[in-house]
């Protein structure tokens, strides 16, 4: 039988084991008062495979619901990159904080530039749409296949195996920033030259859907409209694209005046090319976001986008 919230209970937040993982949800936690912190282990922390082999980004995410569904948990934090684009059954979105820096970041063994690495350098990433904006960027260079928390990636800057140590790396800057390790980056890369994935920086609180009012109201005090309506556009562009973690896609959006602006870029997974399409539209709603959405996805599966990259959409 589930297990009610009770109002003044101690709220009960669900998220990963990961230490990054731990760190953004207990940041978050502080803000909906009291609380315990329960860490769950997902099967993507369990396999070091790529997550393309494993059914996506989603493999973080299934067992917290599964604990949110069980009552054993009140509300659970993920990075809202991670989460699948199609509903989840008995379970809302109920809040979506300020989003930290949506940049990515460079680290790099010797402290250079994406500009500087030398000829042939060994760079590891785990995405492949940071694959193809590194071989964009720099076709000389050896894109190497990375997975594993943030001080293992790092770690591989120095490991005394040449076969596993390399000599850059891409990661989010909003992980490093909350670990503590921004240091770590050689490089904040720009938006506007290197755009990155849907949703990232953001997080997503999820509840039940028949979660008690004390709760939804406790849990929705900490969501950030102009972030939920421009996470909510990005990923508006997979969804309709019915693209997952195996498509190298990158949007943003921002909201300034009432009107939210929404890029997005497909890039062929050798980075030889790419498709870029910005629209702006209302941003009073979910709805106009998703509408927005719809609008930048099928501009770019118009101009060819499905000739680039695997998109579900064009099957």
């Amino acid at each position: 039988m589930t297990a009610l919230f009770k109002p003044g209970a101690p709220m009960r937040v669900g998220t990963r084991a990961s230490a990054l993982a731990v760190a953004q949800a207990s940041a978050i936690a502080v803000q909906l008062g009291t609380h315990e912190l329960v860490t769950i282990t997902s099967e993507g922390d369990r396999s070091s495979a790529p997550l393309a082999s494993m059914g996506g980004a989603g493999v973080f995410v299934s067992a917290l619901r599964d604990a949110l569904r069980a009552g054993e948990v009140d509300v659970i934090v993920h990075s809202f990159k991670d989460l699948p684009t199609g509903p989840a059954d008995g379970i809302v979105l109920a809040a979506v904080p300020l989003r930290a820096d949506a940049r990515d970041a460079l680290a790099t063994r010797d402290g250079v530039t994406l500009a500087k690495l030398a000829r042939g350098a060994r760079v590891g990433t785990g995405s492949p749409r940071r694959r193809a904006q590194l071989l964009a960027a720099r076709p000389d260079l050896e894109v190497v296949g990375i997975r594993g928390n943030v001080d293992t990636r790092l770690g591989r800057l120095y490991d005394a195996d040449d076969d596993r140590r390399v000599d850059g790396l891409v990661l989010a800057a909003a992980g490093l920033q909350r670990l503590g390790r921004l240091g770590d980056a050689s490089e904040l890369l720009d938006l506007a030259r290197w755009p990155t994935a849907p949703a990232q920086g953001a997080l997503a609180l999820e509840i039940r859907a028949d979660a008690a009012p004390s709760l939804v109201e406790r849990v929705g005090a900490v969501d950030h409209a102009p972030t939920h309506r421009a996470a909510t556009a990005e990923r508006g562009v997979l969804a309709r694209l019915e693209a997952g973690c195996s498509a190298p896609i990158a949007a943003h959006a921002t909201l300034a005046h009432g009107v939210l602006t929404l890029t997005a870029t497909v890039f062929a997974p050798d980075g030889q090319s790419e498709l870029t399409i910005a629209e702006t539209g209302a941003a009073d709603s979910d709805r106009a976001a998703l509408e927005l959405a719809d609008l930048v996805a099928l501009a770019l599966l118009e101009r060819g986008a499905a000739a680039l990259a695997p998109l579900g959409s064009a099957r």
